[in-house]
């Protein structure tokens, strides 16, 4: 294939490029060797936990200026060679998960200015008080630690290079570290301009991916999904100008089972490269951050690479629908009906609901799969925003157990998620006079609760699935620990059930 003067150097951005900052324990440290020391204490600190810290009087000093508020941040400067930063954090004993991460990244925060490259985090308090403290700050120091995508030619400063854990509390940094590259990995590929990430980029970045981490890679291009009778996606897909739409099917499987062994669980993701909305067109501030609109993917994708990483013992997939929403000649346009792929017949209502028309025919392949478990992940609806705003996302499942465990991971890992009703009788609202059912309803209540009865029609009878709006994808000036628009929201969620919760375990696949 020929190459683009230029195509090279794009796809050569399409990855990160620059290094995690190494992450290494010392009991015993002087300050002099760092450039900022973060630490978060219980509220009210007890006497011995500022006295454990470095130039210990200076802290107590600092804790004296005002009485201690839980979530507020503190800072001074050590009396050192170094003239270290110090960053105090006051942390309620009952305080939550997002709690935690909101006051690490504000801390780290506080510290941005120095850019420090070297960065001591240390936390006091019971042992799982300490552990989870010092969590929440060390997957802030690397969400803080990773620079997004910039062709600014300005010189980027460097970042943090080294974080030093100043307790000893088993941490489990192997943990830590994976979910914040897959929630880095996640905010990049989702920061990317939709110049760059097409789908020929996408695709590239992909098989990069899998190359790099061991994994299965299957592209089912227009072609194969017209054989596959993948027509939902397809219409989406008729509006670009270019041919390369598809879907990416990603495997992996722990070392000696069989690349054919079934999955535990398929990761689905909505990669929309760009959305105008189609032939129902959106306004200018709808369209700005469309490039966006393929977060789901790259949760999903992400999420996937992640369990490669930590040599997770499940066998997961994931399907990654991808393609952009034009206009153009070719486009599809309300009151078309389409055939998915497995019979299901569709009417168009409208073009700017592309979403859930991708994911149908990618819930359905997945689903001739056989997993254990299907967990699909999606920007689908701005009802789910206007629900909740950006701080939390939604959930719907067609087990009400495993929105239960959802629910509950979203508490555990601070990626917090809120249960929508999935009652059965909101199929009324879908009745189609022509097809089986209509793509979404003309007025738009509801559309969050909708928009899922809907996909649900193209999940296998009997398999556990749950679907995630991500209203949280995006949020400006960040959401609790990272610091970005863009926020991988999803990553360490889906961690969180899989790995911890082990929900694949539990779940016996009974309807």
């Amino acid at each position: 294939m020929r190459v683009r003067t230029g195509d090279r150097a794009r796809e050569h951005r399409l990855l990160p490029r620059s290094r995690a900052p190494d992450i290494v324990s010392a009991a015993r440290l002087n300050a002099d060797a760092l450039d900022a020391l973060l630490a978060i204490v219980p509220c009210p600190p007890p006497a011995a936990a500022l006295r454990r810290l470095p130039e210990s009087a200076r802290w107590r000093e600092l804790h004296q200026r005002a009485p201690a508020r839980a979530g507020a941040v503190r800072s001074t400067v050590l009396a050192n060679r170094r003239h270290t930063l110090a960053v105090l954090g006051y942390l309620a004993s009952d305080a939550s998960a997002f709690e935690r991460l909101s006051l690490a990244g504000r801390m780290l925060k506080e510290a941005a200015a120095r850019a420090p490259q070297v960065i001591g985090l240390a936390a006091a308090g019971p042992a799982a008080s300490a552990r989870a403290a010092l969590e929440a700050l060390l997957a802030a120091a690397l969400a803080h630690a990773f620079a997004l995508p910039s062709w600014r030619t300005t010189k980027e400063e460097r970042g943090t290079r080294r974080v030093i854990l100043l307790n000893d509390v088993g941490l489990d940094t192997r943990y830590t570290a994976a979910a914040a590259d897959g929630t880095n990995l996640a905010r990049w590929l989702t920061s990317l301009p939709p110049n760059m990430l097409d789908a020929r980029g996408y695709r590239s970045a992909i098989a990069r991916l899998a190359r790099t981490h061991g994994l299965t890679l299957r592209w089912l291009d227009e072609r194969a999904l017209q054989r596959a009778g993948a027509n939902a996606f397809l219409a989406v897909a008729a509006g670009n100008a270019e041919t390369g739409a598809g879907i990416a099917h990603l495997k992996y499987r722990p070392a000696r089972r069989s690349r054919a062994a079934r999955a535990e669980v398929a990761l689905i993701g909505k990669g929309i490269l760009f959305d105008t909305g189609g032939v129902n067109l959106k306004t200018h501030r709808s369209m700005l951050d469309m490039h966006t609109d393929m977060a789901g993917s790259a949760v999903a994708l992400a999420t996937l690479i992640a369990l490669a990483e930590l040599r997770a013992p499940l066998a997961a997939d994931a399907w990654l629908a991808i393609t952009e929403n034009r206009i153009g000649p070719q486009a599809y346009r309300p009151q078309e009906v389409v055939r998915a792929a497995n019979g299901v017949t569709i009417q168009v209502i409208h073009t700017d609901a592309e979403g859930r028309m991708v994911l149908a025919d990618t819930l359905a392949l997945a689903g001739r799969t056989r997993p254990r478990l299907m967990l699909d992940f999606a920007t689908l609806t701005g009802a789910c925003v206007h629900a909740l705003t950006e701080r939390m996302s939604g959930v719907f499942s067609n087990r009400p157990e495993l929105a239960a465990a959802l629910v509950e991971a979203g508490r555990a890992s601070g990626e917090r998620l809120w249960s929508f009703p999935f009652e059965s009788d909101y199929d009324a609202e879908l009745e189609s006079k022509v097809a089986d059912i209509v793509q979404c309803s003309p007025d738009g209540k509801g559309d969050h609760i909708l928009a899922t009865r809907f996909l649900s029609r193209f999940v296998p009878d009997g398999t556990p699935w749950a679907h995630i709006d991500l209203s949280s994808a995006t949020r400006s000036g960040g959401l609790a620990h990272i610091p970005s628009d863009v926020t991988g929201f999803g990553v360490g969620l889906a961690l969180e059930l899989l790995l911890k919760q082990k929900v694949t375990q539990q779940l016996d696949g009974s309807p």
